[in-house]
């Protein structure tokens, strides 16, 4: 998607780490006509895939799935990453390895949420390592949903996760995809 490339190149921060910041736009102010395209470009993607829930991780996932869902017409369910009073015992419950924080938790969603037929797109902001992807299909496969695709606003193609998400049979859209990146050089799309 060349706006996002370009909107990637005019207001993305690359800092040591491997890090790339679009919090200007993407995860912690939003542009949120800019995201409406983004979710519009997704439902172009996956319009015949008979898509009834679309999951994402809690927290910077769920602006984008959300402005996905209007195109669906379907429910946005996020997996949390912790346990709240009031919420069922009745939980699906898988581990993920945060890239970002360098740390691993569970992420959990209640099973009245998510079940045998559920048709199931993810979406999330960053595709990096497959981490978060993996543990939503984990999800998904323990309740009986079937994974009809995986989106990501943001794929790091060089640090192989969209490859093991691939390989678990969940085809990957990636709105941008991220060949190579560095301060001195800044970023090579694919």
């Amino acid at each position: 998607m060349e706006l996002l490339e370009n909107k990637i190149r005019n207001e993305g921060r690359i800092y040591s780490g491997d890090v790339l910041k679009v919090d200007s736009f993407l995860n912690h102010q939003m542009d949120v006509d800019f995201l409406c395209r983004v979710g519009e470009e997704f439902h172009r993607l996956f319009a015949d895939c008979d898509v009834n829930k679309i999951l994402t991780i809690e927290a910077s996932g769920i602006g984008v799935a959300c402005l996905t869902a209007q195109f669906f017409h379907c429910p946005v369910l996020f997996a949390k990453k912790s346990k709240s009073s009031n919420i069922s015992d009745k939980l699906w419950v898988s581990k993920v390895h945060s890239y970002t924080h360098n740390t691993d938790h569970n992420v959990i969603v209640s099973k009245s949420y998510l079940g045998p037929g559920d048709r199931v797109l993810i979406i999330d902001d960053f595709l990096a390592k497959g981490s978060a992807m993996l543990a939503l299909i984990d999800l998904c496969e323990a309740a009986g949903a079937t994974v009809v695709g995986a989106g990501a606003v943001i794929e790091k193609v060089y640090q192989g996760g969209g490859e093991l998400v691939s390989r678990r049979g969940v085809r990957v859209e990636s709105l941008a995809r991220i060949a190579s990146m560095n301060e001195v050089e800044g970023i090579r799309f694919c």
